[in-house]
């Protein structure tokens, strides 16, 4: 009798094959051969000369790795350093850096709910929200996306705890919540409001301070927010800032925090090059904003169906998943990297490139971007409109 208890994982193979939902790995090497439009860095400071001088010299001083858990030798001044940096840019009391937004997310979510409570989640957020609000063993409600309107029907039917939590800007279409309104629909019902700013921080609000800062809602009493230092900060891990006690709360009881290596020195080093350049040089906010609205001007005016910006993601539909890889491997054969969104990667079962404005692209990189994703579309009559 044969022993094969992992034969179900080729027929699940093969269904993803027939549905051309097989992903692949493709490592780059590390001098940039593509115009990069696939990657998170919006403000391009992933190879400024400080970032990477504060990484190496951060490894350098404290070691490649950080050696222990937070709460055992994990912990360096580099990385208070960086928490209170953190804090005070972004505009709240207190932070606490993990070894990534993933983790960060799961922290949160983990330590301020718990059986008997009640999350309400946005039915477009992330994965790491989805898989927080399953692990919290609090009773969860996803509520149609963007509607405040729904969370105010959802928190008062729950009674107990409770907190609502959405991303900043959805990553798949670059969308904004309307932080403002949700705000006030919690403070109606006595819930806390949870923001994943990972695509905000750097790119909205004065400085790229974040959405959270941009509407008036950092640092209250009510507001916690989840961040990562992979995207606009060029480097890699993530962090919860908001009052302190709800920081000291997650330091007692945060799992992902507790029993997870702390974050490596070069990249917390990094990080704090990066926040450095970023004070220095506020603009760079900004000029990912405009470099996003070009790209949507430039593209809706060729006739493609695109989703406009609210930060630096720009979102072009395309007409099946099949044809979404080509596009992108088209694009790729040109020259250039996008991101290729399709099943289950996005919550509306639409496949689209999903390409990413950095501060640091010229004019003539942006025109030849267009002028490549126009030249590989789809036949554009079969694109699905924008909801």
């Amino acid at each position: 009798m044969s022993f094969a208890p992992f034969d179900w994982i080729d027929a699940e193979a093969r269904g993803r094959a027939a549905a051309g939902l097989v992903r692949t790995l493709r490592p780059r090497g590390a001098d940039p051969e593509l115009l990069d439009l696939a990657s998170n860095d919006y403000l391009g400071l992933t190879r400024h000369p400080e970032v990477t001088d504060a990484a190496a010299g951060a490894a350098h001083r404290w070691g490649a790795g950080a050696t222990g858990s937070r709460l055992v030798t994990g912990s360096t001044v580099l990385h208070a350093e960086l928490e209170r940096e953190l804090a005070a840019f972004c505009g709240f009391e207190a932070a606490l850096v993990l070894s990534s937004g993933y983790a960060a997310n799961l922290a949160a979510l983990t330590a301020l709910s718990g059986r008997g409570s009640l999350i309400v989640s946005d039915a477009g957020n992330h994965a790491s929200i989805v898989d927080g609000c399953r692990l919290s063993r609090a009773e969860t409600a996803v509520v149609p996306h963007a509607d405040p309107d729904a969370v105010a029907k959802a928190l008062p039917a729950h009674g107990g705890r409770a907190l609502a939590v959405t991303d900043s800007v959805f990553s798949v279409d670059g969308d904004a919540a309307p932080l403002p309104a949700l705000a006030e629909v919690c403070r109606s019902a006595n819930a806390a409001l949870l923001v994943d700013d990972a695509h905000g921080l750097g790119v909205l609000g004065d400085g790229g301070r974040g959405a959270l800062a941009a509407a008036g809602l950092a640092g209250g009493d009510g507001v916690v927010a989840t961040l990562t230092l992979s995207k606009s900060l060029g480097s890699q891990g993530g962090a919860v800032l908001g009052p302190a006690r709800v920081i000291e709360h997650l330091v007692n009881t945060a799992r992902t925090f507790i029993f997870d290596t702390g974050l490596a020195p070069a990249a917390a080093g990094g990080a704090l090059g990066a926040l450095g350049v970023l004070r220095r040089e506020p603009e760079r906010a900004a000029r990912a904003r405009e470099v996003a609205t070009s790209l949507h001007g430039r593209l809706t005016a060729a006739g493609l169906t695109a989703v406009r910006p609210d930060a630096a993601v720009v979102s072009v539909r395309a007409p099946s998943a099949d044809a979404a890889v080509r596009w992108a491997a088209d694009c790729r054969a040109a020259g250039m990297a996008v991101g290729c969104f399709r099943p289950p990667s996005v919550p509306d079962g639409i496949s689209r490139l999903r390409l990413t404005a950095r501060a640091d692209l010229t004019e003539e990189q942006i025109t030849t971007a267009v002028a490549t994703i126009v030249a590989t579309a789809p036949r554009q009559a079969d694109v699905a409109p924008v909801s």
